[in-house]
């Protein structure tokens, strides 16, 4: 089985914070994009990092091969067809850029969508942009839907403000679009919030088939009271109908394992191989199967407020 997410990777600020230079990533069988990818530097506003770093906001973009993306060859010849840059800031501080690529092909089911409200416009998020791949009657009932705070997955995030996880979309009432979903088949819906630019508010949605999830196994963790560990809060994983429980009780310290390392840093943070993280959470998803990791804080005035993590 693939993930619908085949490549991630992390651009940081280098020291003179002109530019994003690589951090890390995961790219799977696509090691030739990757070599391609290392030793390139993106100044502010170009290429996709940059294009994120200067938007303060997710940028989606649906066709690898338009101009300014600086490697469509390399894409192309990876079978890499859409980009998500995720920018993550610690007040007014680029702490990275997070990029994640798609692939779509006969057999790939899946949705990226990003969600937006100007808040001197409406009082609803609408559809920024979205990736649909040949999902065309979800992304006919996406671009004619609104969803006040609280109501959906895209407005549970953003009234929250966390991480949100939905499973099982065509039976969910958290979930309004449920009907469409079952019909494309999609079944897992992961919600991350970005509140970067002032009077703005983004949510960016992953949503994810059965037979190419968007994650093998989702998990959301934050601090406790003393902000000095993280506990599990939620999660959703075909292979651990108990997540819940298995997690019950772990306690991930600071710069422990991949999660760790995220909270700690403020930066998205991979993990490889999963048979080497000493973490609880690692272990206990490399015992059921999972061989990646990544581990995306959620970073708000400063602090970082949870950490989301994806196992690929």
């Amino acid at each position: 089985m693939k993930t619908f997410i085949q490549v991630t990777e992390v651009w940081v600020p280098n020291a003179s914070h002109d530019a994003l230079v690589f951090h890390s990533g995961l790219y799977g069988p696509h090691q030739r994009f990757r070599s391609g990818s290392e030793a390139m530097v993106f100044g502010y506003d170009e290429g996709l990092p940059g294009r994120a770093w200067a938007a303060r906001h997710p940028i989606l973009l649906k066709n690898l091969q338009t101009g300014w993306f600086r490697r469509g060859e390399l894409a192309r010849d990876a079978g890499l067809t859409c980009g998500i840059a995720l920018p993550l800031f610690a007040g007014d501080h680029l702490t990275a850029v997070l990029v994640m690529f798609c692939g779509q092909d006969a057999e790939s089911i899946g949705a990226v969508e990003v969600w937006h409200n100007d808040e001197a416009q409406r009082p609803e998020l609408a559809l920024d942009d979205g990736y649909y791949g040949e999902l065309d009657g979800f992304e006919f009932s996406a671009r004619h839907s609104h969803f006040p705070r609280g109501e959906g997955l895209p407005g549970i995030v953003w009234d929250s403000g966390m991480p949100v996880v939905i499973p099982d979309l065509g039976h969910n009432r958290r979930f309004l679009r449920r009907d469409e979903a079952l019909h494309a088949g999609l079944c897992t819906g992961l919600g991350l919030p970005s509140s970067h630019r002032s009077g703005h508010s983004y949510v960016t949605v992953f949503l994810s088939a059965l037979g190419t999830p968007i994650a093998r196994r989702f998990e959301i963790w934050t601090p406790d009271a003393r902000l000095d560990r993280l506990l599990f809060l939620a999660g959703h994983c075909d292979r651990d109908p108990v997540l819940a429980a298995t997690l019950d009780g772990c306690r991930i310290e600071s710069r422990q394992g991949c999660l760790g390392r995220a909270w700690f840093s403020g930066i998205p943070a991979v993990t490889e191989r999963l048979a080497d993280d000493s973490s609880p959470n690692g272990r206990a998803a490399a015992a059921v199967g999972m061989a990646a990791m990544l581990a995306i804080p959620i970073l708000e005035a400063g602090h970082c407020k949870a950490v989301v993590g994806l196992y690929l």
